[in-house]
């Protein structure tokens, strides 16, 4: 077997590790093997390309390569570690960002190299859609993970004729592209850049901190696309399998999740919602009367219970308390009492974000029940504990036809017999609009930390 067929099956055995990556990383109980499936791929991968020779010729500048790997690890072995999972959102921006950078840069090399060759039109257009959607990608991330990080306001930036703008500079990289196709001018590939960088921003921008995961997740699709291009451009198939599966893995999480909002993509978009809002001083939210409680008295409505539905969100993540929500769960299940979570698909603030919240707390993967399941179950539920929660169990999604949210599949606590609601204070959720089950007669508030509160109900459960 020679030198060639041996690397090419070894690029096959890889794209097939992230074929079979993506189907363990669609269930909790098998996401942690899928992604080490994928990594031992990519190690495969990676060695089988310093053995490659392209026209004949080993690998060059290897030192450097190495170099670059080395780097790479020291800064992202010490990230993935000791991120905290609320901040799960920003480190996939910034993941997108530099895959996105990555294939740009990679698009712009090889133009350099292949453009004395005189090579075909198509060969070109690989090169500047490589340039175009990776640096897109780049800025675009670059602009979602400041909103995240609050580096920059989250509210839609947005101003008059900012749509017609957009497309003025989109239809600038359009034009920038077929002057280049005709010219090969490799100033021109400069001005694709430039342009490229300002379309991500402005793209980004308008786009509020509610909405920005959905974006992410279609910026995902794009570092994808960009990726693939790169692979037409070099000859990789593997790059092309691995770019291809990111593209479209991208674009269904991101259908799937304006699915779980009630939305569709061009509302999510273009509509400049999903603004970060605070209810100001003497808002409605303040003025209506509201049942609130203490931890003992949740727990005396907890000894009563048989059958409790925890409803976890982004506040939970941010309280760090999911040790102290499983710790509370196991002390009601040795009292025997039935307990299981409700997972809303968009509960945190991406895909899966509280099924692997839990999941580093130990809770087990049965007890975690998908939304349409859990609102089955939860007409029999006692108690429903919404714990940082808000617009994910909103009546309004179901009863106000004008609410921004109306029609969003929402997990239905109110259908429970009674609800415990934690909340640090009155202000409304990332939809920045009030909520209608705080105000239920079957409601109880206890206002607070969310861990700080949950600890003082375990301490009054064992106690009673």
């Amino acid at each position: 077997m020679s030198r060639g067929t041996l690397i090419d099956l070894l690029y096959l055995v890889a794209a097939l590790t992230f074929v079979l990556a993506l189907k363990g990383l669609g269930s909790p109980k098998r996401a942690r093997h899928g992604n080490m499936v994928a990594a031992a791929g990519m190690l495969l991968a990676i060695v089988a390309t310093f053995f490659n020779r392209v026209d004949g010729h080993p690998l060059h500048h290897v030192l450097l390569i190495v170099l670059g790997m080395a780097v790479g690890l020291v800064v992202a072995v010490p990230t993935a570690r000791f991120v905290q999972m609320t901040a799960m959102p920003q480190l996939v921006a910034i993941f997108n960002g530099v895959g996105g950078g990555a294939a740009c840069l990679v698009s712009l090399t090889e133009f350099i190299h292949i453009k004395s060759t005189k090579p075909a039109t198509y060969v070109v257009l690989e090169v500047l859609l490589g340039v175009l959607i990776g640096t897109v990608s780049f800025s675009g991330s670059a602009i979602a993970f400041a909103k995240l990080q609050e580096l920059m306001t989250g509210r839609p930036v947005t101003y008059a004729g900012q749509q017609f703008i957009n497309a003025l500079i989109g239809a600038a990289a359009l034009a920038v592209i077929v002057m280049a196709l005709v010219t090969s001018s490799t100033a021109l590939l400069w001005v694709l850049l430039a342009v490229a960088f300002v379309l991500g921003i402005a793209f980004v921008l308008p786009i509020g901190g509610a909405d920005v995961p959905v974006l992410i997740s279609l910026l995902n699709s794009f570092t994808g696309l960009a990726v693939a291009a790169s692979g037409f451009t070099l000859g990789s198939n593997l790059l092309i399998v691995a770019g291809t599966l990111v593209g479209a893995s991208g674009t269904l999480l991101t259908m799937l999740m304006s699915k779980a909002m009630g939305r569709s993509l061009p509302n999510i978009l273009f509509s400049a919602f999903g603004s970060v809002v605070t209810a100001g001083p003497g808002s409605g939210a303040e003025q209506r009367s509201v049942r609130s409680g203490t931890p003992e008295d949740v727990a005396v409505m907890l000894g009563f219970a048989s059958r409790v539905v925890f409803i976890p969100g982004y506040g939970l993540a941010v309280a760090q308390a999911q040790n102290v929500l499983r710790e509370l769960a196991e002390n009601l299940e040795k009292k025997g009492v039935e307990v299981f979570y409700a997972i809303h698909p968009v509960a945190g603030r991406m895909p899966g974000h509280m099924n692997v919240l839990l999941a580093e707390a130990n809770v087990p993967y049965d007890d975690l029940i998908e939304m349409d399941e859990a609102n089955s179950e939860l007409t029999t539920a006692d108690v429903a504990i919404v714990v940082g929660a808000n617009d994910t169990v909103n009546p309004a999604a179901n009863d106000d036809p004008g609410s921004p949210i109306y029609g969003m599949p929402i997990i239905h606590a109110d259908a429970a017999e009674n609800v415990i609601f934690m909340k640090r204070s009155m202000r409304p959720g990332f939809a920045g609009i009030d909520n209608e089950l705080l105000y239920n007669p079957k409601t109880t508030l206890v206002f607070g930390d969310a861990k700080d509160t949950l600890t003082k109900i375990v301490a009054a459960v064992k106690a009673s």
